[in-house]
């Protein structure tokens, strides 16, 4: 079946994990996304490896379905190739400071010289003005300054998330945004310049603690697991493992003071709402953890779900793999990949489409794989193509 986007074209000028899985994306979807990276290969090829040639989990599965072509867009022996991609696709993804985008030719007032509807995803640390707008950062940058590290963890050290949640959260800004694009491109004929970064994503994420401090002037702390606002909502620690639980509202709340055999606390001042039981969680978590001591994981979890209370079994990496819904639902899938032993897990389409939903159709490319069949369908011929080489364009 051909893909929902079948006919757009990509350039995937990224690396690591914002631009590459806004990418992934477009090429779950049908799009052709061609992945440039350096002639060496691109740093994020060999984070984490498990493949015996090298490749890691993050490459082999944000670049799924992907041609890869590898080029010197610095070298001006390799600006008629680069000018050449431009000139064929519709949508150009680059994650550089806006001196280094310049710097290459990669900016926006430079590609709409060579198509003038093209839309460029600028994915960035800090966006492209400001007093910031040449710095670099990952992930972990934004987390820090958007004020989620200060939080997170037990009183002490910050801690940063564990998953790249920035990262990740700007790669479905930016694929959100070329979307918008290419359908006001339908009806205008105009491409458009996207504008994402790692710190605007980290700061729409934290504006509820943002404003509240803004307005009300509390001054937050690290809690853990415990949240501000609710309660319970916490982790609790069963006989044999842990327990995620979290109550909204006065009608689940409600159910678990049912569950747990303490209805006196409905008419307890201090319980009266969300919030004014978030401000006396304690209360609540002793009851919760007097409970779930006396029980096992899975005995907390089915009498929690009976009274239909959200909770979870705070799980290790091997239950996530063997997880009756994560399997049901194929969550995780395998792809064969060149140099592996055996296949590799990957996420297949995270979003799922009725009638034209997206696919694994072929495995993340090896280094330079398709350099020759891209260059071909440029218009160049072998003897081009050598040349390129000679002059370490590609």
């Amino acid at each position: 079946m051909a893909g929902a986007l079948e006919g757009i074209r990509v350039i995937d000028f990224g690396r690591f994990i914002a631009a590459p899985y806004c990418g992934m994306l477009f090429a779950d979807m049908g799009a052709d996304v061609i992945r440039v990276e350096r002639r060496e290969g691109g740093e994020d090829r060999f984070v984490a490896p498990i493949a015996e040639s090298g490749e890691g989990g993050l490459f082999i599965n944000l670049n799924r379905n992907k041609r890869g072509i590898t080029l010197d867009p610095a070298n001006p022996a390799a600006d008629e190739i680069t000018r050449r991609l431009i000139a064929s696709a519709d949508i150009v993804i680059v994650n550089l400071p806006i001196d280094v985008m310049r710097k290459l030719r990669l900016d926006y007032e430079s590609l709409c010289v060579i198509k003038p509807d093209i839309i460029l995803v600028m994915a960035s640390a800090f966006g492209p003005d400001g007093p910031y707008a040449n710095r670099v950062g990952f992930d972990s940058v934004a987390q820090a300054m958007s004020g989620a590290v200060s939080l997170t963890g037990f009183p002490g050290a910050p801690v940063r998330a564990l998953v790249s949640y920035a990262d990740y959260g700007t790669a479905l800004h930016a694929a959100f945004g070329a979307m918008v694009a290419l359908y006001e491109r339908q009806r205008s004929g105009r491409g458009q310049l996207i504008d994402v970064s790692l710190l605007a994503t980290g700061v729409t994420f934290m504006i509820p603690l943002l404003a509240e401090r803004a307005i009300t002037g509390i001054k937050r702390e690290q809690q853990g697991n415990t949240a501000y606002h609710v309660a319970p909502s916490d982790i609790y620690q069963a006989q044999d493992g842990w327990v995620l639980v979290q109550t909204i509202g006065n009608a689940m709340f409600r159910r678990w003071t049912r569950l747990v055999e303490r209805e006196d606390l409905l008419d307890d001042p201090r319980c009266r709402d969300d919030i004014t039981r978030g401000n006396h969680s304690q209360i609540i978590n002793d009851v919760m953890k007097a409970w779930c001591a006396v029980r096992t994981r899975d005995q907390a979890i089915a009498e929690l779900e009976t009274a239909r209370l959200p909770c979870a079994p705070v799980y290790d990496l091997d239950e996530v793999l063997n997880d009756p819904q994560v399997n049901a639902r194929n969550l995780i899938a395998t792809l064969d990949y060149p140099g592996s032993s055996k296949p590799l897990p990957v996420s297949p389409t995270p979003v799922r489409l009725s009638a034209t939903p997206g696919a694994l159709r072929h495995r993340a490319p090896l280094l330079s794989e398709h350099t020759d069949e891209v260059l071909r369908e440029l218009g160049f011929n072998a003897d081009d193509i050598a040349a390129f080489r000679r002059a370490e364009a590609i």
